[in-house]
């Protein structure tokens, strides 16, 4: 169908931090699938656990048990602090468990339409629960009527939410992401999340966030709100935990591990064996290579070089970033700059029309880094 507008390039084969298309071209890739191939493609670690795994088995369905899951499970629960985690095939179907999990809670205090407070700017996916609780009206439309059971307030705004909590007794949960993503790589203040939990908790609301793009290391640490000293009650992730391939997950602890029951949510692929070879190989690569400390650095140099190269151009308004979640952002829009990124060699994204978004993989080399900032100014000043 009609979904995609499509560059005209298909690629045939990739190698860590490059594509190569059908005519031979070579394209460092600056986008990684939208923050998906974190580890770079072809990925040595990654596809002998998927051919080991699928010549063993791919699939049983979560009736029986599942060795694999169980160790991801545990792995993440390490990582994070969760206690326990809903594996499903994508973030937006993670994003639906804790929307779910949300209502699960209200219900049971006996809240008949219990409410979630959603950010503006944000974006959750695309079923109708989580673009509903997407804050972008070109995401909404044509899809009314919207469900009921979201609160909407400004991102980065301690006070808007306040409000919320003193006017708003339907209110269970606040679902925000720690960078927005699709919005454009805004970095809240370093309070933003405490205060969040400090609301959630005064109000016995459950904090609810979003790493879908910014976990698995992107941000310099393995989720983003490792950065501060909170912790959330429910955490979803997906895009880099497979490396490419198909795999979300919802982690929660305390009152929110306990919601679900048998009957209450399911998944057939959620969680499959061959999913869950390729989570368990990333997070094999991720510590063997300390790749969470390596975007940090890796993010600091590209950042500086680009600030530095970038000083008094006026078309630029500003640099920023957290760890590998990179954005120039510009005075005007400039979508023309993906094709043209294309023509250069280098794949880059344009969100929100003036944003130039820059999530390259967590495996790149100080050359590939300095090329891809090289580049990305080249773009800019041409």
């Amino acid at each position: 169908m009609n979904t995609y507008a499509r560059l005209p390039v298909a690629f045939t084969s990739g190698k860590g931090a490059y594509l190569e298309d059908s005519h031979g071209n070579r394209y460092l890739d600056g986008l990684t699938g939208l923050a998906v191939v974190g580890i770079g493609h072809a990925n040595p670690r990654v596809a002998k656990a998927l051919a080991e795994q699928a010549n063993t088995l791919t699939h049983t369905s979560n009736l029986y048990e599942i060795p694999l899951q169980a160790k991801l499970a545990d792995r993440l629960c390490a990582l994070s602090g969760m206690e326990k985690v809903f594996f499903a095939n994508s973030g937006a179907e993670a994003n639906e468990a804790a929307i779910k999990l949300a209502r699960l809670k209200g219900n049971k205090q006996g809240i008949k339409k219990p409410a979630v407070v959603v950010m503006d700017g944000s974006f959750h996916g695309r079923t109708m629960a989580t673009l509903t609780a997407t804050g972008n009206r070109k995401v909404h439309a044509g899809f009314e009527p919207l469900l009921s059971g979201f609160v909407r307030a400004p991102y980065n705004d301690v006070e808007a939410v306040e409000v919320i909590a003193e006017n708003n007794p339907d209110v269970v949960a606040v679902f925000v992401e720690p960078v927005l993503g699709e919005g454009g790589i805004e970095i809240p203040d370093a309070n933003y999340i405490n205060e969040l939990r400090r609301i959630c908790d005064a109000k016995n609301w459950l904090l609810m966030l979003d790493e879908v793009q910014t976990g698995n290391g992107r941000t310099g640490k393995y989720f983003a709100y490792q950065h501060t000293d909170c912790m959330p009650d429910v955490v979803t992730t997906a895009k880099g935990l497979g490396n490419g391939m198909p795999i979300g997950a919802c982690l929660a602890r305390g009152e929110a591990a306990e919601l679900f029951v048998p009957g209450n949510h399911a998944s057939t692929f959620g969680g499959n064996p061959l999913a869950c070879a390729a989570g368990n190989a990333v997070l094999d690569e991720i510590e063997a290579l300390n790749l969470c400390d390596r975007a940090a650095a890796l993010g600091e140099r590209i950042v500086d070089q680009l600030s530095n190269k970038l000083a008094g151009n006026n078309t630029v308004r500003e640099v920023r970033g957290m760890g590998l979640m990179i954005a120039v952002e510009l005075n005007e829009d400039a979508p023309e700059l993906v094709q043209q990124g294309l023509d250069a060699g280098v794949l880059i994204n344009v969100t929100q029309g003036n944003i130039i978004r820059l999530l390259p993989p967590l495996t790149l080399t100080d050359a590939e880094a300095d090329e891809l900032a090289s580049k990305v100014v080249g773009l800019i000043k041409s």
